[in-house]
């Protein structure tokens, strides 16, 4: 059963560099532990691209952040010191716990042009783990199970499905998989967890009987369910159990608000230490006065 619908909505994320914002949105702000969710490109880049599009260093807090590629390549920097470029079918998770500062660069594109595309999604820490020491790991291989049956490829980017587990250190029960669809082939999507969703990336896909095409999350109820695809598509299943409510503003996620505004002049007064391979520029803080909190 289909419990909402969720259109993506474009964002530029300055330069021309836009993405496909998928959470959170005012009538569901997660679901599971899953607060944010952009869908990057497709987007062609040719030699030279402009620096404009990289997304220069900026800071988080209370959440991990999950950047996962169909195609492309971008080079990550952060506060810890790790310089890595995250490639297809491979993951990297940042969590950012009390804070950590990272950029993300358009390297390759700028020497020899590029195809670009993949997601990015934040997972929010529980209560108790919010203030954890940051940390940084790149998956690839078998930290990241695969399985091939019945026309459909599939890859456990995080947490437990398909009798399987991967590797990144996770703070609460979740799941996250990539699923890349033959027409014609049908898969489970995992149950076991109170929040579940479907996004699909490319294609269309036929669930509860209606057709859906991409671009659209698709929230589910508990229950167990099948999704056939339409066409060749590429399909990302997701969800977790819940870990309560969370406030966002701008890059920080916390159950307090005071701790925000604590993030919030931090980086605006310049105590945030800057990844040390990329100090020399930073996306500042919003103009104006902090947003009434969500």
């Amino acid at each position: 059963m289909i419990e909402m619908v969720i259109e993506q909505r474009r964002r530029d994320l300055g330069g021309g560099f836009e993405v496909g914002r998928v959470l959170p949105i005012a009538k569901r702000r997660m679901v599971g532990p899953f607060v944010f969710f952009d869908h990057m490109g497709p987007l062609d880049l040719a030699p030279g691209v402009d620096r404009s599009l990289d997304v220069r260093p900026h800071p988080h807090i209370g959440l991990s952040t999950v950047t996962y590629l169909f195609a492309g390549e971008v080079m990550h920097r952060d506060s810890l010191g790790y310089e890595q470029a995250i490639r297809p079918q491979e993951v990297n998770w940042m969590t950012a716990g009390r804070g950590i500062t990272h950029s993300e660069r358009l390297e390759r594109a700028r020497l020899q042009g590029d195809h670009l595309h993949g997601v990015q999604a934040w997972v929010a820490l529980p209560t108790e783990h919010e203030e954890t020491a940051p940390s940084f790991s790149n998956y690839s291989g078998s930290d990241l199970p695969q399985w091939n049956e019945a026309g459909v490829v599939g890859q456990l980017i995080a947490g437990s499905a398909y009798g399987l587990t991967a590797s990144a250190t996770t703070h609460s029960p979740l799941f996250y998989a990539h699923l890349n669809m033959a027409r014609g082939a049908t898969a489970e999507i995992p149950g076991g967890h109170r929040e579940r969703a479907l996004y699909i990336a490319t294609g269309a896909v036929e669930l509860d009987g209606k057709r859906y095409e991409a671009g659209k999350m698709l929230v589910l109820a508990s229950i167990a369910s099948r999704v056939l695809a339409l066409d060749q598509s590429s399909v990302m299943v997701l969800g977790g159990e819940a870990v309560g409510e969370r406030y966002t503003y701008w890059n920080f996620v916390s159950s307090s608000k005071d701790r925000l505004a604590q993030a919030a002049s931090d980086w605006k007064a310049g105590r945030m230490k800057l990844p040390d391979a990329d100090n020399v520029e930073f996306i500042p803080l919003p103009d104006g006065p902090m947003p009434t909190f969500r």
